[in-house]
């Protein structure tokens, strides 16, 4: 409650300017249509398919269209497509692009500009990988028709394609969409409601979108990522603060108009107060987790993962990263999402119970400890994470473990993250992380639960069992059947343990009243105007 205090003390009279940062016509503009948005870290990384992170995602869907959105249901919806047939008992999917379609560089989109886009996706993503695996051929018909050749059928394409996930399959003029995927495009092109202005970014600090004049919405009612995509606001700021007492004080002063994440010392402080709107948008929540290195040791050994489950309580990080509300979260969860018809109590035992430290010290020496070195990555300018963090190096120092607690800023995590050298050259052990309780809906589109050693994000677990059941459950079109591979899905999880299992939390953002119509869903920015 320390920071709650101090702004009651100041009497909230903390600036933007107390972030360090100079930036121009921090105070309104009068009559300029700008909506001011705190995200919850610095966008470190730009280009759609190069992160899974939730602030790159944020970033692609205001800037980027995919062929697919999906509703609130999570029901794949048409969006860059006006419809599609499907030919050839099922091994032929023909998209037509719908009228009007235009990049913010004034080109026409071309079927050629989404078959590259959806094949750099393919090669980044792990969604995208099970979708390269299936295809034969993906080419242009002629401008508005986009031809995929499968293999046999899919009937997972729609949804892989409209993913609202990280590394989301967004569609680029094909002379970006031709980079080679493992490099960061060079400009940032959309055909989405906003084009990013990257003349204006400054790193660490601020990104800027302006309204698209030549975007045409769909008709229908925009809800999610589908639908009639309209921008009311002519610019979008985004204002890094790290500091949640500056992001608060700037909120209440009417600086910005949108704390994304604010923490949960200072919730009351909005709840409380009638000129501001408290929700949470994502009815998914956030999956909350520890994701580990199975690369090198400790943690390429199984029988140590699976020790440390002994010293997790998921309600002691619920608690550290959304407040002691126990609406504000849900443990006793598993590997699915607690709403999904696939979720189970299957393996949760393993985390029942009290936690007996001196035990988890002897089944880690039992499994092979022997004291190596454990580099846990913490973010401390992203707070949710960095609360998780503190709680992790508090459990890992009770159980015995040598623990090399590093901080540092975000941005220089997710580069971090891809190092998979040993920790003495620069490699990691650990950290904590959250994503999308939606995509943890299924097993297809839960990319922290792939395992297929390289080609799996950050931590790199390698499961046969994990990846041979997945592909059952996809085959299968039979609930029931579909429920009990689940099961043992989620039996092989806690076994070869992917990630720890922290459950779900139910993240609110805060922002001005005078806001109207936003979307249910992550931070969305069409739809939403100023009353």
């Amino acid at each position: 409650m320390k920071r709650r205090n101090v702004l009651k003390g100041i009497g909230g009279a903390l600036t933007l300017a107390a972030t360090g940062v100079s930036l121009p016509a921090i105070s309104r503009a009068q009559g300029a249509n700008v909506l001011k948005f705190v995200p919850q870290a610095d966008l470190a990384v730009i280009d759609p398919i190069m992160s899974a992170a939730f602030v790159t995602r944020n970033h692609a869907a205001m800037v980027f269209d995919t062929l697919w959105g999906v509703d609130s249901s999570f029901a794949p919806k048409p969006q860059m497509a006006a419809g599609h047939v499907v030919e050839n008992d099922g091994k032929t999917w023909r998209v037509t692009l719908r009228d009007g379609l235009k990049f913010h560089d004034d080109t026409p989109v071309l079927a050629r500009d989404a078959a590259a886009s959806v094949k750099r996706w393919m090669a980044r993503d792990s969604w995208g990988k099970d979708v390269a695996v299936m295809v034969d051929d993906i080419s242009a018909a002629s401008d508005k028709e986009l031809v995929f050749k499968l293999k046999r059928p899919y009937r997972l394409l729609a949804d892989a394609l409209g993913k609202p996930g990280g590394s989301m399959p967004a569609i680029m003029p094909e002379r970006l969409a031709t980079t080679d995927p493992a490099k960061a495009v060079a400009e940032i092109v959309g055909s989405g409601p906003f084009k990013y202005l990257m003349s204006e970014r400054v790193a660490g600090s601020r990104n800027v979108y302006e309204k698209f004049a030549g975007y045409v919405p769909r008709q229908e009612k925009a809800d999610f990522t589908s639908g009639g995509k309209v921008a009311h606001f002519d610019r979008v700021e985004w204002i890094t603060m790290p500091d949640a007492a500056t992001a608060a004080a700037a909120l209440q002063n009417g600086e910005v108009d949108w704390w994304e994440q604010p923490t949960a010392d200072l919730l009351p402080i909005f709840k409380d107060n009638a000129d501001f709107v408290t929700d949470v948008l994502d009815p998914g929540g956030l999956v909350m987790m520890i994701r580990m290195n199975h690369l090198q040791p400790p943690f390429n050994n199984p029988a140590i993962r699976r020790a440390i489950l002994g010293a997790i309580k998921q309600s002691d990080y619920l608690i550290a990263a959304m407040g002691v509300d126990p609406t504000a979260w849900i443990d006793n969860v598993g590997f699915f999402q607690p709403r999904s018809n696939l979720a189970s109590d299957v393996g949760l035992d393993a985390l029942a119970g009290d936690r007996n430290f001196e035990k988890v010290k002897a089944d880690l020496a039992a499994a092979g400890y022997k004291g190596e070195k454990v580099v846990l990555l913490v973010p401390t300018d992203f707070p949710v994470l960095n609360a998780m963090s503190e709680v992790t190096a508090d459990m890992l120092r009770k159980i015995g473990m040598n623990v090399d607690f590093q901080a540092m800023d975000w941005g220089t995590q997710v580069q971090r993250l891809n190092s998979k050298e040993p920790v003495e050259n620069g490699g990691w052990s650990l950290w904590c992380n959250y994503a999308s309780g939606a995509a943890a809906m299924t097993p297809a589109a839960h990319t922290y639960l792939r395992a297929t050693g390289d080609g799996s994000i950050w931590g790199w677990p390698k499961s046969a069992t994990i990846e041979d059941l997945r592909n059952k459950w996809i085959e299968s079109s039979d609930l029931a059947q579909q429920q009990e591979i689940c099961r043992q899905l989620q039996k092989a999880a806690f076994e070869d343990l992917p990630y720890v299992p922290l459950g779900i939390g139910l993240q609110s953002t805060t922002y001005s009243k005078s806001l109207q119509d936003m979307l249910k869903g992550f931070p969305i920015f069409y739809n939403v105007r100023r009353a």
